[in-house]
C-alpha cells in the first residue's frame, strides 16, 4: 500500500555534501528570504493579535505557551526571561 505524504514536501537542499560553501550560503540565504517575507505578510495580523494579549494581560490575564518538543522548550525559556527583562511575576507568563 502506498501512501499520500501531506506533511512533507521535496526538498530543495539535496546532495549538501557536493555543493561548495558559496552554494550553501546562497542556500541558506534564500531560505531566510523566505522567512523575511512571511513575516512581512503578517504584520497587521501580528500587531492585532498582540493589542489583544495587552488588553487581556491589563484585566489580569495570563499569557501560556503551548508546545511540544523545541517549540515547547522555547516557551518555558522565554517565560523565564520574562520576570526579569520586563518585571512581570512569575505567574503571570507561563511556559
Amino acid at each position: 500500500m502506498e501512501f499520500k505524504k501531506i506533511t512533507e514536501s521535496d526538498s530543495n537542499h539535496e546532495n549538501l555534501e557536493k555543493k561548495s560553501i558559496e552554494e550553501l550560503l546562497l542556500g541558506m540565504h534564500e531560505e531566510d528570504k523566505k522567512s523575511v517575507k512571511a513575516v512581512g505578510e503578517i504584520i497587521d495580523k501580528t500587531a492585532l493579535m498582540i493589542y489583544k494579549i495587552v488588553d487581556q494581560l491589563k484585566k489580569g490575564g495570563r499569557l501560556f505557551y503551548i508546545g511540544a518538543g523545541t517549540s515547547g522548550r522555547l516557551g518555558v525559556l522565554d517565560a523565564s526571561e520574562c520576570p526579569p527583562t520586563f518585571g512581570t511575576s512569575p505567574e503571570k507568563v507561563i511556559g
